[in-house]
């Protein structure tokens, strides 16, 4: 009798950590009214630096050709260097983002990994940072890590992790549409950036062709871009879903950079922790009454006297 009760005491206790786990998660992903009225944003209107954050879609516009950078080898090319044989995919980002830029560069080398063609071939990828403190140096760390995820590192020429100075960066997100604000970094100062997540096909004429907005690409989706871009044809406009890197934090009343993919996947990992818990709980109550059962099976007293019988 005491083991079955502190069975049943142990599915208490599972349900009550769940319970105080999912009140922990919801908590801190959701604050109270009263901590909602401070903040910038109302109803569901952006927060003020997000109205200023968007990915306008300039199909068929050309980019800043001569538009001076800097490579990954501390080389100066300009951004025609890449254009006149073969398409090429543009990303816009920086390479101290602390959370969404990795996540579109690793989402842009997940689906080419899955594209028939060969970069520096078939087509360019162009890094490009928004950011003008970015070096050469973080450029070339960024250009192995994903070269080496890649998994192809015959195809690096066709890889280029570019910085430059503001006068090339505006062109250059001005011709795409990028928009993106400057916002303080936990230390305060100004060192990061709001700003939307998309990736870019351009044609061999350096003409804009299709936008893939958010962190996540379809390989076929971005072979028919690079097809259709290497034939110097415009796509359709995409629909206008963004992925912000932009959080409330309801601790300051005030807005900090964050993934909200980040809060979803952590909303994920909160939940399966809690099935496996449940899970393992259970199944050690099912090992424990069974062990009982047969237990008490061979101590009985009727067992017990047909055994001596026998």
């Amino acid at each position: 009798m005491n083991l079955l009760q502190t069975i049943r005491r142990s599915r208490k206790i599972a349900v009550m950590a769940c319970a105080i786990l999912l009140a922990g998660t919801l908590s801190a992903q959701v604050s109270s009214y009263g901590e909602k009225q401070a903040g910038e944003n109302t109803g569901d209107q952006l927060p003020q630096v997000l109205q200023k954050v968007a990915v306008n879609q300039h199909l068929n516009q050309s980019l800043p050709l001569n538009a001076e950078f800097v490579d990954e080898t501390g080389k100066t090319v300009h951004l025609g260097d890449y254009f006149g044989k073969r398409p090429a995919v543009i990303s816009l980002v920086y390479y101290t983002c602390p959370l969404l830029c990795s996540e579109e560069l690793d989402g842009l080398t997940g689906a080419l990994e899955m594209v028939k063609l060969t970069p520096g071939k078939d087509f360019d990828v162009i890094i490009i940072s928004i950011d003008p403190a970015d070096t050469p140096a973080l450029a070339a760390k960024k250009k192995a890590f994903y070269l080496k995820r890649y998994g192809r590192p015959e195809t690096a020429d066709g890889w280029h992790f570019l910085t430059g100075k503001t006068p090339a960066i505006d062109a250059t997100t001005s011709a795409v549409g990028f928009g993106y604000v400057k916002v303080p970094g936990p230390d305060g100062t100004m060192s990061q950036f709001a700003h939307a997540s998309s990736i870019e096909i351009a044609t061999t004429e350096g003409k804009l062709s299709q936008y893939y907005l958010g962190v996540e690409y379809s390989p076929k989706d971005v072979l028919l871009g690079l097809i259709e871009g290497s034939g110097n044809k415009i796509g359709s406009p995409v629909a206008n879903i963004l992925t912000y890197c932009y959080h409330y934090d309801p601790q300051t009343n005030k807005h900090s950079l964050i993934v909200a993919r980040v809060v979803q996947f952590g909303g994920m990992v909160t939940m399966a922790g809690l099935g496996g818990f449940m899970f393992l709980m259970f199944r050690r109550d099912l090992k424990l009454g069974r062990d009982h059962n047969l237990t008490g099976d061979l101590t009985s007293p009727d067992l017990t006297k047909r055994t001596d019988k026998g």
